[in-house]
C-alpha cells in the first residue's frame, strides 16, 4: 500500500491510523451501497411497484435507489482521492477539511464553510 502521509499531501493531518480508519468505514459503505443498490434492482420494477404499491411508495423506492447511486459515487471517489493522494483536502478552498468533519463523513468533499456556502446558494 502507498503512504499517503507525504508532506505535499492534503491528508497529512491525519493520523495513520484515522487515515486506516476513514479508508475502512468508507470501504465498508461501499459494500453496504453496493449489496443496497443489488437490492433495489432485485426488487419489482417500478412499473409493477405502481400496480402493487401507491405512487407514493414507488415514488420513495425511486428516490432510495438513486440516494444509494449519489453516495456509492461520492464513497469511489473518496477512494480514488486516497489512492491519488488527495484526500482532505476541500475542493473549493484546498484548505484541510476538518479532522472532525472528515470522521463523521469520510466522503466529505468540502470543508464545513465551504459545505455551508454551497448549501446556501441553493
Amino acid at each position: 500500500m502507498v503512504n499517503h502521509q507525504t508532506i505535499d499531501n492534503p491528508a497529512a493531518h491525519l493520523s495513520p491510523e484515522e487515515l486506516a480508519a476513514l479508508l475502512e468505514n468508507l470501504h465498508e459503505q461501499r459494500l453496504f451501497r453496493q449489496e443496497q443498490l443489488r437490492q433495489i434492482a432485485a426488487a419489482p420494477r417500478a412499473e409493477d411497484l405502481l400496480r402493487r404499491r401507491s405512487a407514493a411508495q414507488a415514488e420513495v423506492h425511486v428516490k432510495v435507489a438513486a440516494s444509494a447511486r449519489m453516495v456509492l459515487a461520492d464513497v469511489e471517489a473518496a477512494l480514488r482521492r486516497i489512492d491519488e493522494g488527495r484526500y482532505g483536502a476541500c475542493h473549493l478552498c484546498r484548505r484541510p477539511v476538518e479532522r472532525e468533519r472528515l470522521m463523521i463523513v469520510p466522503q466529505a468533499r468540502y470543508c464545513a464553510r465551504c459545505q455551508q456556502v454551497r448549501e446556501a446558494g441553493r
